[in-house]
């Protein structure tokens, strides 16, 4: 199964997908806007994510900004993707020390709403008040 940062497409397959000439993707490989995978034989194999950016690319030119410009935007969304990617590794890092982390501190719900900690392996005292809620108390009159 392909990911989207899988290089599979040739230049001449990626021109197309993406509207452009090749000779445009070269350029754009030159001056660092989209730079594709290689093949041992210095190829360029291009994935996806790099025809997405082609794309935007094209959008962003066309709505009048200079390359540098352009170059500039896809370097941020660029980091932004891999920050996002390596919050979610993080995260899930954290959760899995959490679980496994041997005396865990425990939380309750009082009865007035209140936190209340509890040690690993208690429960928290059940109460057996009813509590009648009227949002609107003048309604009943």
């Amino acid at each position: 199964m392909f990911t989207e940062d899988d290089p599979i497409f040739s230049i001449a397959h990626a021109a197309e997908l993406a509207g452009m000439h090749p000779q445009t993707l070269r350029q754009y490989d030159r001056l660092g806007l989209v730079s594709p995978g290689r093949t041992a034989g210095r190829t360029r194999r291009y994935s996806m994510r790099n025809i997405v950016q082609l794309r935007e690319v094209q959008r962003l030119s066309n709505e009048g900004l200079n390359l540098e410009g352009i170059r500039r935007i896809l370097e941020l969304e660029n980091t932004v993707t891999d920050l996002s990617h390596r919050v979610r590794e993080l995260e899930s890092m954290l959760a899995d020390a959490l679980i496994a982390r041997p005396g865990s501190r425990v939380f309750a719900a009082g009865t007035g709403g209140e936190v209340v900690p509890l040690r690993a392996g208690t429960r928290s005292q059940k109460s057996n008040q009813v509590v009648v809620w009227r949002p609107f108390p003048w309604r009943d009159r």
